[in-house]
């Protein structure tokens, strides 16, 4: 049971990430370049083929609360 639950916040992430992205207006490479994220990792995140860890997308949505480009509440 636990494995499942682990499992599902991880696949989650990746749609996170985008939605993230989507709300600060950016494409892959505007959001990778921005970042200094490898484009082809974000696209697997994205995708769910990579697992992004929990504590750097805080850090992601962090900066962008932070710098403005999305509201707190939004992320």
């Amino acid at each position: 049971m636990r494995f499942v639950i682990e499992w599902r916040e991880v696949v989650g992430r990746g749609r996170e990430i985008k939605e993230l992205r989507e709300k600060m207006g950016m494409n892959r490479r505007e959001f990778s370049d921005y970042y200094g994220i490898p484009y082809r990792t974000v696209q697997d995140w994205e995708a769910e083929k990579r697992q992004l860890p929990d504590y750097l997308l805080r850090l992601i949505k962090y900066r962008a609360e932070m710098e403005g480009m999305v509201k707190k509440d939004e992320s």
